[in-house]
């Protein structure tokens, strides 16, 4: 298929416009840092990042199923999860790289023949952003529990040093 080696032949510049593009999704002052810090000791949300969507990018270059991409996605979803971000900004990484594919083509003597081949490449990315959702809402959901938990435990520990909690056994 066209599409697929155009991915592989422009690997390197649609995997660095993509990780860019995810990472300036950040805070400004997050962003700053995780596209400028390379290390992957002091920066591990940039690196998973990186490697999660070099995996996803490849598997998608080599033309596999959404369903069977996302066992890949739950690094990159983990860490969406925990973030102070909408959940259409969350997984919107998915969708940046329709955009750049697009861009990337713009010039391509050859794009006008492979029509029916982007729009099979974007029917994957859309099936590969509800397949995230899905999962982004699960971690929101287990972080949820984790915080409700938490908060159900400190305040029955405040009212048993007050003496007003009755343990019920």
């Amino acid at each position: 298929m066209y599409i697929e080696n155009l991915l592989l032949k422009k690997k390197s510049i649609l995997l660095n416009a993509w990780i860019t593009m995810i990472l300036e999704g950040f805070s400004s002052e997050n962003s700053i840092f995780l596209r400028s810090e390379k290390n992957r000791f002091r920066n591990p949300i940039a690196y998973q990042i990186s490697q999660g969507i070099q995996v996803i990018y490849d598997a998608l270059s080599e033309g596999k199923d959404p369903i069977d991409i996302s066992p890949f996605l739950d690094d990159i979803i983990k860490i969406m999860a925990v973030q102070e971000l909408s959940p259409s900004k969350a997984i919107s990484f998915i969708s940046h790289l329709k955009h750049i594919v697009r861009k990337e083509l713009k010039d391509d003597p050859g794009k006008e023949r492979m029509t029916d081949e982007l729009l099979l490449f974007e029917s994957k990315l859309d099936e590969l952003t509800f397949i995230s959702f899905d999962v982004y809402m699960g971690y929101r959901e287990k972080l949820f529990a984790l915080k409700a938990r938490d908060a159900r435990n400190r305040v029955g520990g405040l009212l048993r040093m007050a003496g007003l909690a009755v343990d019920v056994d």
